[in-house]
């Protein structure tokens, strides 16, 4: 028998955005195929009538369903779909133990998850799904939609590559067998180490403060989840991040492999300023390279967009909303 584990949700608005008042909004858990319950906000169109397309949002990678991934769930609803942000599993409100692990397969198995509750909803269409994913989470969409012939329209957003940034580092600096071997080395020392203390070392969220030399992404990040303009307390990123051992497996385990056989609409944004440009980049050459499904495939550059600026628009409303609602429109 499937059971839900008992989660402890926050009633209150506590998002990082105003709430729209053309929405309706309420809490909802459900499982993934690993028994770990998810928690997630609905966000349903006022005066709905009949079953809607629907879509599922997650990311950034570190952030919590309050954060970005709820104002895109949130803006959609507007737009007239029935949307859910999701807590990633071992994270924010969601279940799993350990506390702050991560999974390329347990990750994506959470929109495959989010799919499944949106499929036996009343008030959606289960012909009609999409999802949404953000930074890291971009990347997971993506693996997610070569995997789940049910998602009919994916949405990577200022994406990365989360296995590839893991085994290569930042800029593919460190993409030779030794520096691999060596991050392998330090992560099974740490092992031990927590063993041995008794519990998981995390990793740190974003630096604070933030250092006068620190690379220009570093202070992009800071200014989303250092600041009252993206804070959240439940945000790993935000606060003490990831177990230092949290994304072992992603040395080790690429996604995106079969990323050419995806059948299904696939946009991927990106900001042409954005320090991680070359994930989304790289992810829509190889996804159409030697493929039969190009025709519904597309890579939208945001001219002047940063990395951030596609989590809240920034300062400039730079998340092409407009845009977004086509695509899904045009696919659902």
């Amino acid at each position: 028998m499937i059971r839900k584990e008992e989660l402890s949700l926050v009633k209150e608005w506590d998002k990082t955005f105003a709430k729209s008042e053309k929405v309706d909004h309420c809490k909802v858990t459900f499982v993934n195929r690993y028994g770990i319950t998810l928690a997630a906000d609905m966000y349903v169109p006022k005066d709905a009538e009949g079953k809607l397309p629907a879509i599922a949002v997650c990311g950034p990678f570190g952030a919590v369903k309050e954060q970005c991934s709820g104002l895109y769930a949130q803006t959609m609803a507007e737009r007239g779909f029935i949307t859910v942000a999701f807590d990633p599993s071992f994270t924010g409100e969601s279940g799993g133990q350990p506390r702050f692990m991560a999974s390329p397969d347990i990750n994506t198995e959470d929109f495959m998850a989010a799919v499944d509750f949106l499929s036996l909803c009343d008030k959606v269409d289960p012909d009609r799904i999409g999802i949404i994913g953000i930074c890291g989470w971009g990347g997971m969409a993506i693996n997610a939609a070569a995997l789940d012939t049910r998602v009919k329209a994916t949405l990577a957003s200022t994406m990365y590559d989360m296995t590839r940034v893991n085994a290569k580092g930042y800029f593919d600096a460190q993409d030779s067998e030794e520096d691999r071997y060596n991050a392998k080395a330090a992560l099974c020392a740490q092992r031990l180490e927590d063993l041995k203390n008794g519990e998981y070392a995390l990793g740190g969220g974003v630096v604070d403060p933030l250092p006068e030399d620190a690379p220009f992404f570093v202070a992009d990040y800071y200014d989303y989840y250092k600041t009252d303009r993206g804070y959240h307390a439940r945000s790993l990123n935000s606060n003490g991040g990831w177990n230092v051992i949290g994304c072992e497996s992603f040395i080790n385990q690429p996604i995106l492999k079969y990323s050419n056989e995806i059948r299904s609409a696939v946009l991927i944004m990106h900001g042409n300023k954005a320090h991680s440009f070359y994930f989304g980049k790289d992810a829509y050459d190889n996804m159409i390279a030697d493929s039969k499904y190009t025709q519904n495939k597309e890579f939208m550059v945001i001219e002047g967009a940063v990395h951030t600026d596609l989590y809240d628009g920034g300062s400039n409303n730079a998340i092409p909303f407009d845009k977004v609602q086509e695509f899904f429109e045009k696919y659902l």
